[in-house]
């Protein structure tokens, strides 16, 4: 799975002012992304608003981007949730073949025990046609993948090839690197540490940030796999203001303002999220600025 080193981003829904889809935007954005220098695309992740999206949207998401992307870079499928049958079912039911790999999120609101998600993901293993990457994000689904379960995961099943990481905790991600099989591959979720857990012997990251700076970003990343530590750290502290600006009030409401002020997509989210405050939108705007010059 070397198609899963470096950078990938987890791309956004842009939508109109009247709350449709923009496809034109995301256009746009997987173009700028492309260009950019990402290593690869995950669509309909978390960060795509997927909550807020019917299915006939989502399947425009998936044609826009596949159509858009035109073979240039591997795609990744985000295909999970906490009801495991239905997961199983589409994993049965849909074509996997435009994708390298499907990105599937440990179970959200249920909170399930260690057992269960270790079964849920067993579920889902004996299921899929093409390898997964489990997605841990306790922030989110209020359930936190230890360790000792990803590495039972990452053991019994060769087509769980890869951990998104995203507990924002490095030592959880160095407990991963110090014990996973040597095939398997720690991806960070956290575009703060992520710069970190790839010096730490990771894979590289799913971003958020990376999208709206992938040049800047991706080279960050490659810097930290060459162990270019200086100059990959100089990166780091270029873009370390908005990396905390696009989270400051919700994702991905930080990331669409950012996409607004470079002129690519509008800042409109779904409710129950909202657009970010007049002065978020005016710091970004100048950050963005200063990095354009």
């Amino acid at each position: 799975m070397q198609s899963l080193i470096g950078t990938g981003v987890a791309l956004v829904t842009p939508f109109r002012e009247d709350f449709s889809i923009d496809t034109e935007a995301l256009k746009r954005i997987v173009n700028f992304s492309v260009d950019g220098g990402i290593e690869y695309l995950v669509i309909l992740g978390t960060t795509a608003e997927n909550a807020t999206l019917t299915q006939d949207e989502k399947e425009l998401v998936i044609q826009t981007v596949v159509e858009a992307n035109n073979g240039r870079l591997p795609l990744v499928l985000g295909v999970g949730g906490n009801n495991t049958m239905k997961v199983v079912e589409e994993l049965k039911t849909r074509d996997l073949s435009p994708y390298v790999a499907i990105l599937s999120v440990s179970p959200y609101y249920n909170k399930p025990s260690q057992e269960g998600i270790y079964q849920h993901f067993k579920a889902i293993s004996e299921a899929s046609p093409i390898p997964i990457i489990v997605y841990n994000v306790p922030g989110r689904t209020s359930s936190n993948m230890l360790p000792k379960t990803v590495l039972r995961l990452a053991n019994d099943f060769k087509n769980i090839v890869a951990i998104k990481e995203a507990a924002g905790d490095i030592v959880q991600a160095m407990q991963l690197l110090k014990d996973k099989p040597a095939d398997f591959h720690v991806i960070s979720g956290d575009d703060m540490t992520a710069l970190a857990t790839v010096l730490a012997g990771g894979s590289g990251v799913i971003s958020v940030i990376g999208q709206g700076f992938p040049k800047e970003f991706s080279e960050m990343i490659r810097l930290g796999l060459n162990r270019k530590v200086d100059e990959a750290f100089k990166s780091q502290y270029l873009l370390f203001d908005c990396i905390d600006m696009i989270f400051e009030q919700g994702n991905p409401a930080g990331i669409k303002q950012v996409f607004q002020a470079l002129g690519i997509a509008e800042n409109t989210v779904r409710l129950p999220l909202v657009s970010v405050d007049e002065s978020l939108q005016e710091r970004i705007a100048e950050f963005v600025k200063r990095i354009d010059k």
